[in-house]
Order: structure tokens, then C-alpha cells, then sequence
């Protein structure tokens, strides 16, 4: 097998497969883990959005959210959101290994990874974060796990769009 047949595994698809899995991995245990054990994530969401364990500045505290219903809601949300993450970044770690077409598993892939970072920068980080002053909390504050995922995402994102050198690239089918 030359370092041009395409089923030869190439440095820059062994590590964008293996960082979009790891990924992928990890978020399904993440969905697999709120489907299965709602309760314990679903008090952190509630705690989060209630506000109730910040420094309760009254100049704050009016975009607290105390509706149960609403709380639960925001949570049944991005636990759907994990799972189709999870299921992207499933797909695009299988397309890296099947090994047929770069540019399909790096799309598939680049959704997968969009998805984590809206959910953990924007989500997590921004809306938790900031918005609802997560980062007042000592108990009910998620801002470093949610950091660390987004580097990593970040992270694979750029190894996945990382260009190939012209060894590790296919000839393109020609067409006649």
C-alpha cells in the first residue's frame, strides 16, 4: 500500500478520527447519563437558572428563572441537544475510519463539533456563565468542565480543518 492509496491511514485522519471520537465518546456518556440519571444534572440546571446560590444582587436577580417547568424544560433541551451531538460525532468518527471521503468526515465532523462548542461556550459558559452568574456559585458552577470541553472541541475542530500535505492526499478520481 503507497502513501497514496486511500485507505492508508494518514497522520492528519488517524488524529482528527481520534479527537472527533474521544469527543464523540464523551458526550454520549454525557446524554447517556442525564437520560439515565435525570435527577442529579437536573438540579444543577435548576439551581443555575434560579439564581439561587449567587450573590443575589437585586440587579441581577431578575433574570432568574424559578419556573420548574421552565428549568426542566431548558434541561430536557440540552440533553436532546447532547444526543444528536453525540450522534453527529459518532457518524463523522465513523466516516474518518471508513476512510472514503476526507472531506464528507470533516463536515460531519465540523457539525458535531460546531454543536459542543454553542452548547459548552455559548450555553454553558455565556448564558450559564455570565447571564445567569454561574460563576457567583461555589456548589452549582460548571464554567471549568464546560472550559475544558470547549478546548477540546476547539481543538479538534482545528485539527479537522488542519490542511493535508500532498503525500497524505488521495489522487482525485479522474473522470473521463
Amino acid at each position: 500500500m503507497t502513501t497514496t492509496d486511500p485507505r492508508r491511514h494518514s497522520s492528519h485522519r488517524l488524529a482528527a478520527g481520534v479527537l472527533t471520537g474521544i469527543l464523540a465518546l464523551y458526550i454520549a456518556l454525557v446524554a447517556f447519563g442525564n437520560i439515565t440519571d435525570f435527577g442529579t444534572n437536573q438540579q444543577f440546571v435548576r439551581h443555575v437558572l434560579a439564581m439561587d446560590s449567587t450573590f443575589k444582587d437585586h440587579d441581577l436577580m431578575w433574570r432568574a428563572i424559578t419556573s420548574t417547568a421552565l428549568q426542566d424544560t431548558a434541561y430536557v433541551l440540552i440533553i436532546t441537544w447532547e444526543t444528536v451531538a453525540a450522534l453527529v460525532l459518532i457518524w463523522g468518527t465513523y466516516l474518518w475510519a471508513a476512510r472514503r471521503d476526507d472531506a464528507f468526515a470533516r463536515r460531519v465532523s465540523t457539525y458535531g463539533l460546531l454543536m459542543l462548542l454553542l452548547l459548552f461556550g455559548a450555553g454553558f459558559i455565556a448564558i450559564g456563565g455570565e447571564w445567569f452568574a454561574m460563576w457567583q456559585a461555589k456548589a452549582w458552577n460548571g464554567e471549568d468542565s464546560a472550559t475544558r470541553v470547549f478546548l477540546l472541541a476547539g481543538v479538534a475542530l482545528v485539527v479537522n480543518h488542519l490542511p493535508v500535505s500532498g503525500k497524505e492526499t488521495p489522487p482525485s478520481p479522474t473522470t473521463t
